[in-house]
């Protein structure tokens, strides 16, 4: 594979595999065999992983450059810390490796499992290929290692992997995984202890199966809850998908209620992306659907704004044909929204014995984000109201609006006002005047987070009810709310200590 003279070496990424040397592919050790330099990671001990398994296929005439890695397990002294002190090693390995392609060599630089898999090369190819010619040999993965030494098929026909670096926080991880039908967890070593909470916050460590360096001799397969103490970065966890016989109820799906909070996708938790992501159908109001990332394979059913009971209904029926349902809501779906629809749906169906499962995901709710727009005026005790009389009467409602107002709790407003219904907000003015002064702080929060965004601050006395719709959200602080001047809009809190 000696290059032309004059010419550059060419760089290839090579898989080796996830451990047994047999497991290495033809190309590969053809490859391997007629590389000039043969590059390979390892720790400051010494040993490669990498090396170890390609040993049969190396000549001792070749150059062998070890690219020993500053730190592994071990806490970084670097003064920018971890990221930064591996990036100055990738720097300085691929100038090291530039040189020998300069030189006309050609460099094979060897990776456990595939190359492009989670794999150390990458940050060489990321630094070199577009500088010299290359070519990568994929190789068989550690995720498919470990499935066949557990003997464990991880999914079958149209079931989904996830796969998830154990580095996520557990409470993200945690999220994925229960919204994943099968999944493997890579990179353990030191995250070990986060990903058996994640595993146990998602009810799946009894499913999970830990494999520990497949295919060498030294390979360890354990139920997770067998497994205790310290485990070495080469191992990983499988949470195979259930048979279908396994499953409580046979064919029985999931309706998971989604909060896709006030606007656009930065609003989303990661729970909440996560479980869009992996279901089958979505089910919703028209407009919350297209807020939606459109993803391969999904089917969408909008509905109309009025028809709650309905949409609840037939999310319930998809997922009793085995279907993963997302019912999404604006907003937090658990306030004044689609949660209790779904719930009062299940609820009036009578118990059969197999009912889908039903999970509520919140979402940052209409009345935090125009609060956290002007500061903090439900810093102290407050409560929440819709003056939407569609499901219930007007006189319920005047009649809360009042006790609310003789309790001193700031209030937040949910559906203010409509086209055919605007006199129902000078009766709130009404009330509220009876126990708070005509000066009292009102926050007028329209579309927050939206394109038209709105945001003014105005008293009881003036404001102006001609601008309030049904995509504006009210909050009218207590006797103790106070204004500070800031600009255009001025802070507002409610302190959190109430006078004797």
């Amino acid at each position: 594979m000696r290059a032309l003279a004059g010419a550059a070496g060419k760089l290839f990424g090579v898989g080796v595999g996830p451990g047994d040397p047999e497991l290495v592919t033809e190309k590969a050790r053809r490859v391997i065999e007629a590389a000039d330099v043969v590059a390979y990671p390892g720790a400051r001990h010494g040993r490669s992983v990498a090396r170890s398994v390609a040993a049969p296929y190396l000549r001792p005439e070749q150059i062998e450059l070890p690219l020993t890695f500053p730190v592994t397990t071990q806490e970084s002294s670097h003064q920018d810390g971890y990221e930064a002190e591996l990036a100055e090693f990738y720097d300085r390995s691929a100038e090291e490796l530039a040189a020998h392609l300069d030189a006309g060599r050609d460099v094979a630089i060897l990776c456990v499992g595939d190359p492009f898999f989670y794999g150390s090369y990458i940050y060489f190819h990321d630094r070199l290929a577009d500088r010299y010619e290359n070519e990568v040999i994929p190789g068989v993965t550690s995720v498919s290692a470990a499935s066949a030494v557990a003997g464990t098929p991880v999914v079958r026909r149209d079931e989904v992997l996830t796969l998830l670096p154990g580095t996520l926080p557990p409470e993200q991880l945690a999220a994925r995984l229960q919204t994943a039908e099968a999944s493997a967890v890579l990179k353990l070593g030191r995250t070990f202890a986060g990903v058996s909470e994640a595993l146990e916050r998602a009810g799946l460590s009894e499913r999970a199966v830990y494999v520990e360096r497949a295919t060498l001799p030294s390979e360890r397969v354990e139920p997770l809850a067998q497994v205790d103490g310290r485990v070495p970065y080469m191992s990983l966890i499988l949470v195979p998908a259930q048979k279908p016989e396994e499953r409580p109820c046979r064919g029985a799906g999931e309706v998971a209620v989604v909060g896709l909070g006030p606007a656009g996708p930065h609003w989303l938790t990661p729970e909440a992306q996560a479980t869009l992501s992996a279901a089958d159908d979505l089910v919703g109001y028209g407009p919350y659907l297209d807020r939606v990332r459109v993803r391969s394979g999904q089917r969408r059913h909008p509905s109309d704004n009025r028809a709650e009971a309905e949409r609840a209904r037939q999310a319930l029926a998809l997922a009793e044909e085995g279907s993963r349902v997302a019912v999404v809501s604006s907003g937090d779906p658990g306030i004044f929204a689609m949660a209790s629809a779904v719930l009062e749906a299940l609820a009036d169906r009578g118990a059969s014995g197999c009912e889908p499962e039903v999970r509520v995901v919140p979402g940052l709710s209409a009345m935090q984000a125009a609060a956290a727009r002007v500061g903090a005026p439900l810093g102290h005790d407050f409560c929440v109201i819709s003056l939407s009389d569609n499901l219930k009467p007007w006189s319920a409602i005047e009649r809360r609006l009042d006790a609310a107002g003789a309790g001193d709790l700031a209030l937040a407003i949910y559906n203010p006002a409509s086209r055919s219904r605007r006199e129902q907000l000078e009766r709130v003015r009404e009330v509220m005047l009876r126990h708070r002064a005509p000066g009292t702080p009102v926050i007028v929060a329209r579309e927050v987070g939206g394109p038209e965004e709105e945001i003014a601050v105005t008293s009881l006395t003036e404001l102006d009810t001609s601008r309030v719709d049904m995509r504006t959200l009210l909050i009218v602080g207590s006797s103790t709310t106070r204004v500070i001047p800031n600009g255009a809009v001025p802070h507002v809190f409610t302190p959190r200590r109430y006078p004797a």
